[in-house]
């Protein structure tokens, strides 16, 4: 949580089979979305760097400047599957969040709001209205999840402006327990940080021009192949 974009970090692994290797780069930005190729569901809060990381890197440190656990080296972006300058690591306040539950218990089930949409860009906020192009569109709500028991609400149509779809209608989240929502980004990067399965979550909402909370309990994600 206290490092910094810029910041010098290092990565140790065994890249190609080459046992304890170490490289060094900065941190490129903090609280990245890292899309995943066996699930639905992404990878929240993760750190990109730049320090070369290829394959058999993965499970190893990612170290700060004092030699402590900042994260573990995870995966990449590439073309080819090797390092372009771009790798990510699970930040270490994740490992020691979950990694207990998954040695005692075995799984760590994640929170879940069960809900899909898009980020309030200035084009979507001028079809919808509003004056400041921050928040998220619900656009669906899955049946039987936390956001559906609790009364949200997805778009119910489409409006075409200028040859381009748009969903309106659903609610607008603007906050989470007080936090300003100006993307998913930030809900999911709050249910990683802070949240569990059965606590409570706040949600401020924007419904036809009027502001609510809805307070509810999150449940465990359902498993996604």
């Amino acid at each position: 949580s206290t490092l910094r974009v810029g910041e010098q970090i290092a990565a140790i692994g065994n890249p190609f089979g080459l046992s304890g290797s170490m490289t060094a780069g900065i941190v490129s930005q903090l609280g990245r979305l890292l899309p995943t190729q066996s699930s639905a569901f992404s990878i929240p809060d993760v750190i990109q760097t730049d320090a070369a990381i290829n394959p058999g890197n993965s499970g190893g440190p990612l170290l700060n400047m004092r030699g402590e656990v900042v994260g573990i080296n995870t995966a990449i972006q590439s073309v080819t599957g090797e390092f372009s300058g771009v790798g990510f690591a699970i930040p270490s306040q994740t490992i020691v969040k979950i990694v207990p539950t998954l040695i005692q218990e075995g799984e760590y089930h994640h929170p879940w709001l069960g809900i899909s949409g898009r980020d309030i860009n200035p084009d979507l906020a001028n079809v919808l209205g509003l004056a400041d192009s921050r928040g998220f569109l619900i656009v669906t709500v899955v049946e039987n999840s936390p956001a559906s028991k609790a009364g949200l609400h997805g778009s119910t149509e489409t409006k075409e402006v200028n040859e381009s779809n748009y969903p309106v209608g659903g609610d607008v989240i603007l906050s989470v327990d007080g936090k300003t929502v100006r993307q998913i980004d930030d809900i999911l990067i709050h249910l990683q940080r802070n949240k569990a399965v059965g606590d409570e979550i706040n949600l401020e909402i924007l419904r036809d021009g009027r502001t609510t909370n809805f307070v509810f309990i999150l449940e465990k994600r359902p498993n996604s192949n």
